[in-house]
């Protein structure tokens, strides 16, 4: 059975830890253990309402059929954009003991589809059209509770406040429109008793497929641009999706959002220039473009047709040209164990490559592959931290038609197959979980896939490398990764230094500089900034480097020397360091910080999070790290993570 990834959205308890975690509560003594943080959340605000848990009845009558229908044909629009939602979950909902649900956004059930058995089951506790499951009505619920803390999230069994709801387990995800209201949500709905791995990770997906749909010519005369860092993901849901209206950000999508470190109150606010460096192109163009955050992505625009001309892209008054990325640099012995990985590639030899977040890990593969005899073949590259945690067993390994509630009906060939005859790429394989190591373990040995829901097993052939920022011997001596696995794919291991170990980082910023800033006007770092930028602790090693050297090349001005007072505020400190800085390399006496890998990326995560105050979204931005993952750090260290 797959192992669902521990998270603030989706969580395993065991049932004696819920039980003790409600007694607790319901005792009055503070903060339980046992239970997720938006399950305790909620329960503290269902109970200072009043709610009764135990005994009692809470309000739950449905509205009459007049009513209903009133309230069905005011979301007559929402139900409409759902429908293929709701019908493409319903056959397999109906096998699996399941219902589905769409509410509207006070949490009103309007529709429901799925296993009769169940859906009598579930009238029993009022889960039928026309009852509103409202947080405060009802207690803490899948549906209610989402649509207080605006996210997708899984309710099970006693984690509900109202006991009777016991019998159900609920994942639920709202749907957002280009503004960031909320217009409904979706909810998958089942008996407590069965584990519903894929709920959460389903009607996840499906509500951004509803989202993405919205935008589907709704703002015409306005600019709208999609785009993603990965250019499979343009035209699907996972695209982020930006509407200019006179060069000013009106619309966007959540996908758009988090990309670009934005939240909804950007909209209104920011302008075009704010967030790109130059122009997207023409109409329908894909094309790279960098945002001022010196991400590079693949974008296409689409723009409104005037008088025969093609409407550009608000100019950037006297901005330099986008810098160009620099090429890989890897020191001598990095360069080294590059060429003994490529020949052992060749042999078919597993390579492990450790290193802290940023420290160039994806591009040592990359090269790895360009390097090798399969150059010209596959390079499917997967992050194990960064996949659906509800869908990361059927993304990896395909399924077949009916495999689960939501399987597309031409199956999927899943992405381990995608890498046939090229080289597979497992980043963050630490962040994998116990029971997909073990399929993962079984495709390595027999080197064939077997798709979820059967089917016969598919051969693959591809060269093996994996990557992770944790200390794989650890995890394996605390029983949280396979020792089997980690004999494997460890047969060959690579360990990148950090930014701050390498020898002569002064004459590795004038480098970067040289081919970031190309121009013969380009501007010019004096001695001083050079210095700090060297001295600097860079947590997020060269991702957060090369995108700091960006940001000063695109806001100089041609020609000029830029001195300490451009850096931003906290490398400007550096000639009086508050935190963890660099050693200094003419000071013979002073070695470089000691400890495991694991030791200095908890150093690293502390640092950042002072740095921000414990503000751990600002710290994820910081490291270059989604938040999730953060907190998965965090929750490993025995440190509750803040809510931010």
């Amino acid at each position: 059975m797959l192992q669902t990834i521990p998270s603030c959205d989706a969580h395993l308890f065991s049932p004696q830890a819920l039980a003790e975690a409600r007694q607790r509560f319901f005792s009055g003594e503070a903060e339980p253990q046992g239970v997720a943080a938006p399950i305790l959340r909620s329960w503290t605000r269902c109970a200072a309402r009043g709610l009764p848990p135990v005994g009692g009845r809470l309000p739950a009558e449905p509205l009459a059929a007049g009513e209903l229908n009133r309230r069905r044909e005011q979301a007559e629009a929402l139900r409409r954009r759902c429908r293929p939602e709701l019908e493409a979950l319903h056959a397999d909902a109906a096998l699996t003991g399941s219902i589905v649900i769409l509410t509207d956004p006070s949490g009103l059930v309007l529709d429901t589809v799925g296993s009769a058995d169940f859906a009598d089951r579930a009238a029993q506790v009022a889960l039928l059209p026309g009852v509103s499951w409202s947080e405060a009505a009802l207690g803490t619920n899948a549906i209610g509770t989402a649509l207080v803390e605006r996210r997708p999230l899984e309710v099970r069994g006693a984690e509900h406040y109202a006991e009777a709801h016991g019998i159900l387990s609920c994942a639920a995800a709202p749907i957002l429109d280009p503004y960031g209201e909320v217009i409904g949500l979706l909810d998958l709905s089942g008996p407590a008793a069965v584990a519903q791995m894929h709920a959460l990770g389903l009607v996840r997906l499906a509500a951004s497929q509803v989202e993405h749909r919205l935008f589907e010519g709704a703002f015409p005369g306005h600019v709208v641009v999609r785009f993603h860092s990965d250019p499979s993901f343009l035209g699907t849901s996972r695209e982020g999706i930006l509407v200019f209206e006179d060069y000013r950000l009106v619309a966007a999508n959540r996908p758009g959002l988090a990309q670009l470190g934005l939240g909804w109150d950007a909209l209104k606010s920011c302008r075009y220039s704010d967030l790109f460096d130059g122009s997207l192109g023409r109409p329908g163009e894909e094309r790279k473009v960098r945002s001022t955050r010196g991400d590079t992505l693949l974008a296409r625009v689409e723009q409104p047709q005037a008088r025969g001309a093609t409407p550009r892209p608000e100019p950037r008054p006297a901005a330099p040209r986008a810098p160009a990325t620099p090429e890989p640099c890897f020191d001598a012995a990095t360069e080294q164990a590059l060429g003994r990985a490529v020949r052992l590639m060749a042999a078919g030899v597993p390579v492990l490559i450790q290193g802290e977040t940023g420290t160039g890990k994806d591009v040592f593969t990359r090269q790895m592959h360009a390097r090798s005899s399969r150059a010209g073949r596959p390079f499917a590259a997967v992050n194990c931290a960064a996949l659906p945690e509800g869908l990361i067993e059927s993304e990896l390994f395909g399924y077949e038609d009916g495999a689960f509630t939501g399987a597309r009906r031409a199956g999927f060939k899943g992405l381990l197959r995608e890498a046939d005859g090229g080289v597979l790429f497992l980043d963050e394989i630490g962040d994998m979980p116990l029971g997909l190591q073990t399929r993962l373990l079984r495709v390595l040995q027999e080197r064939e896939v077997t798709p979820l829901g059967g089917g016969r097993p598919v051969p693959v052939d591809f060269c093996l490398v994996c990557a992770t920022h944790r200390d794989l011997k650890q995890l394996v001596d605390a029983g949280a990764f396979r020792a089997d696995l980690y004999f494997r794919i460890a047969q060959y291991t690579v360990s990148l230094p950090a930014l701050r170990h390498l020898p002569d980082r002064e004459g590795l910023v004038r480098r970067f500089w040289r081919e970031l800033a190309g121009d013969a006007d380009a501007p010019v770092l004096s001695a001083e900034c050079v210095a700090a930028l060297a001295r600097h602790s860079w947590p997020g090693n060269f991702r957060q480097f090369v995108g700091t050297l960006k940001v000063l090349h695109a806001l100089a001005e041609p020609g000029g020397i830029l001195g300490p007072e451009a850096l931003p505020a906290d490398m400007r400190e550096a000639a009086t360091p508050a935190g963890p800085t660099l050693p200094d390399p003419a000071a013979p006496d002073r070695a470089p910080p000691e400890g495991d890998l694991q030791a200095v990326t908890r150093a690293t995560i502390q640092a950042a999070l002072a740095a921000c105050n414990g503000n751990i979204s600002m710290a994820a931005r910081r490291l270059g790290i989604h938040r999730s993952t953060l907190h998965r750090h965090l929750a490993g260290e025995g440190r509750p993570g803040k809510p931010s």
